[in-house]
């Protein structure tokens, strides 16, 4: 649905005193609305406090408009005072589908969280962890000895996997990665790429001598036993960035940088 003219906007900003100066400054000038009450939201900071703002409101189903005033800002547009309203109007829309996590823990408990970044198990001791891999209900690796693994989405691609020298992935690929952290057993096993609808489970097979922790974007389980992934099909956000730096370029120009 287009935005009104001016359209109503909701500022969030993260704690930092550049983003508290810039809230004020902002909605001095655009005015403040709610969020249940705004076409648009308006994010300042960085992609941490953008990662917040996608779990806090995301359900309202409202676009989001990055300015940075961070130190990491791959989804956030550069920050601007001026010209606000015509750049939201300009604005071209990347949508963007989390994924579901749920995972088991010793106790027997379970947690459920969603993750726009990724899914990522990692070792809680010096132990290296244990793990089995099933896609779709078969095993496809019965053994994985490493430090942890990830599934990132293509928007979370460049991110933590990228680091853990998982492949970028283009947005609307409808693909995932599958990406070993610190991979020591099979020696050669270095990921996969997978469809977007995979159901994924990561199965910890020492948990009481390796134990391992799961995190999905912030949110952080310990001591899980289980662990299953898949890309939602209820939640999805949009998010609004300048036609000169579109977060389609912003990835391919990721895979260019040397």
């Amino acid at each position: 649905m287009p935005l009104s003219h001016p359209p109503k906007i909701a500022f969030v900003a993260s704690n930092a005193p550049n983003a508290q100066e810039a809230l004020g400054a902002l909605t001095a000038r655009y005015g403040q609305h709610a969020p249940e009450d705004a076409e648009v939201i308006c994010a300042l900071g960085g992609d941490g406090f953008m990662l917040g703002t996608l779990h806090r409101h995301g359900d309202l189903g409202l676009p989001v408009f990055g300015m940075k005033l961070g130190s990491v800002g791959f989804l956030m547009n550069q920050y601007q005072a001026d010209g606000l309203v015509d750049r939201l109007h300009a604005a071209e829309r990347s949508e963007l589908k989390p994924l579901e996590m749920e995972a088991l823990t010793e106790s027997g408990m379970r947690h459920r969280f969603l993750a726009y970044n990724e899914v990522s198990l990692l070792r809680q001791t010096r132990q290296a962890a244990h793990l089995e891999i099933s896609l779709n209900d078969q095993v496809r690796l019965e053994e994985l000895v490493c430090d942890g693994i990830l599934v990132a989405t293509p928007a979370g691609s460049t991110a933590y996997n990228f680091s853990a020298m998982g492949p970028i992935l283009p947005l609307g690929s409808s693909v995932i990665a599958l990406t070993p952290i610190a991979p020591f057993r099979p020696r050669r096993w270095r990921g996969a790429i997978l469809r977007a609808d995979t159901r994924v489970m990561l199965r910890v097979l020492d948990p009481y001598k390796r134990p391992v922790s799961v995190t999905a974007d912030s949110h952080e389980v310990r001591d899980v036993v289980e662990v299953r992934i898949v890309e939602s099909q209820s939640h999805t956000v949009k998010l609004l960035f300048d036609p000169a730096h579109n977060l389609d370029d912003r990835i391919l120009n990721e895979q260019f940088v040397i």
